[in-house]
C-alpha cells in the first residue's frame, strides 16, 4: 500500500475487520462534520461573492456573464479563491492532522496525478454518453471537426468555451473535491455525508445564476425560470455526488477534472425523440464544398435505433464497470469502508 495509508488511517480509523466501528481508543476527530459543512458554504461564497463585488464580474442587462471581460475577471477572482480555499485546508490538515506536505498532496488529489486511473474513470463516464457520441461522430459528421483540429481552435478562441472546458471544470473541482473532501475525511463524516452533502453545496453554488438568467432574460416567465433553477440544481448536485464518488475512489483531481471537462463538453444526452444530423453551419458546407441547402443527409430511422442501444447498453456497461473501472490504490478511504462484507474492492 502506498504511504498515505497511516495517514489515512489517522483520519479515518475503520476497524481492521472490516466494520465501520471506530476503534476503542481512538481519539475524536478534530474537527466535526458541522464544522467541515461550514467550512464548504464559506468555500462557495469565497467562490461566488466576488463575481458580484466588481462591475468588471457583475453581469447586468448590458452585460452577459458570457462577454470576454467577464469571463477574464471572473477566472482571475476564482483563481484566487481557489487558492486561498486550498491553502486554508492544507493549513487545517497540517495543523490538526499532523498532515505531511505528501499527506497534503495526496489528500488534496494533486499526487500522485494517477493517470492511469484518470484514463479509466473518463473512459467509465464515456461509457455513459455512447448513444451521444455516436451522435456527434457518426450522424453529425464530428470526426471531420476533429480531423482538422476544430474543437481545439473553439477552445482557445472562444471564451465561453475555455471557460466551460478548462476555467470552471478546474477551479470547481480544486474547491469542491479538492479543498473540501479532506475536509469530510478529517471529520470523519460517514461516506454518504461526505458523497451527498458536500455536492448539495456544490450545487447550491450555481443558484446564482438564477438571479444572471433572470437579469438577462426578463422575458422568461418566472416560473419557468425557477424550473430551470431548480433542474439545474438537481443534475449539479447529482453530477458533484458522482464527482465526489470518483475522487474519493481515484484519490485523484486530474480525474474529476477530465471528467467534469468531458461532461461539460456532452451536455445532457438526448432521452427521448428521434436523432436527426444536425444542419451544418455555413462555414461546415463551404468546407465541404456544399452550397445552399444541398449535400445534407436526410435522417435515418437506424440512426435513432442505434443511439438508443448505445445508450442502454452503455449505461448497462457503466453499471457494471463502475467499481472494478475506479478501483485504485491511491484511493482516499479503506475497502472496508465501501462494504463491511468484503465483497467490494
Amino acid at each position: 500500500m502506498p504511504p498515505i495509508t497511516a495517514m489515512l488511517h489517522r483520519l479515518n480509523p475503520w476497524h481492521q475487520k472490516g466494520t465501520l466501528t471506530i476503534s476503542a481508543g481512538v481519539p475524536p476527530p478534530q474537527i466535526t462534520t458541522r464544522t467541515a459543512s461550514i467550512l464548504l458554504v464559506l468555500y462557495a461564497l469565497v467562490y461566488f461573492l466576488p463575481f458580484y463585488a466588481s462591475k468588471t464580474t457583475r453581469p447586468s442587462v448590458t452585460l452577459s456573464r458570457d462577454a470576454p471581460s467577464v469571463i477574464r475577471a471572473r477566472v482571475r477572482s476564482v483563481i484566487i479563491s481557489c487558492l486561498l480555499c486550498g491553502a486554508a485546508t492544507a493549513g487545517i490538515l497540517a495543523k490538526t492532522a499532523n498532515a505531511s506536505v505528501f499527506d497534503v498532496l495526496h489528500l488534496t488529489g494533486i499526487w500522485p496525478a494517477a493517470v492511469l486511473d484518470s484514463s479509466r474513470a473518463l473512459f467509465l463516464t464515456a461509457l455513459l454518453f455512447a448513444g451521444p457520441l455516436f451522435s456527434y461522430f457518426i450522424v453529425d459528421s464530428g470526426w471531420r471537426e476533429w480531423v482538422r483540429l476544430e474543437p481545439f481552435h473553439e477552445l482557445w478562441e472562444e471564451w465561453p468555451a475555455w471557460r466551460n472546458i478548462v476555467a470552471g471544470p478546474v477551479t470547481e473541482e480544486l474547491l469542491f473535491r479538492s479543498a473540501s473532501v479532506p475536509l469530510m475525511l478529517l471529520a470523519r463524516a460517514s461516506l454518504s455525508q461526505t458523497i451527498f452533502l458536500s455536492p448539495v453545496i456544490f450545487g447550491l453554488a450555481h443558484v446564482h445564476h438564477f438571479y444572471e438568467f433572470r437579469l438577462t432574460n426578463p422575458q422568461v416567465p418566472a416560473t419557468a425560470a425557477v424550473l430551470r433553477s431548480l433542474f439545474q440544481l438537481a443534475y449539479t448536485t447529482l453530477f458533484g455526488a458522482y464527482a465526489t464518488f470518483l475522487f474519493v475512489r481515484s484519490g485523484s483531481l486530474f480525474a474529476v477534472c477530465a471528467v467534469h471537462a468531458f461532461c461539460n463538453c456532452m451536455g445532457l444526452p438526448q432521452l427521448w425523440g428521434r436523432v436527426t444530423p444536425a444542419r451544418p453551419s455555413v462555414r461546415e458546407r463551404l468546407l465541404r464544398g456544399q452550397s445552399g441547402e444541398g449535400g445534407e443527409r436526410p435522417p435515418s430511422v437506424l440512426w435513432t435505433v442505434a443511439y438508443y442501444v448505445l445508450l442502454i447498453a452503455g449505461s448497462v456497461a457503466w453499471y457494471k464497470g463502475l467499481w472494478v473501472l475506479t478501483e485504485s490504490e491511491n484511493a482516499l478511504v479503506p475497502a472496508a469502508a465501501w462494504d463491511p462484507s468484503g465483497s467490494k474492492a
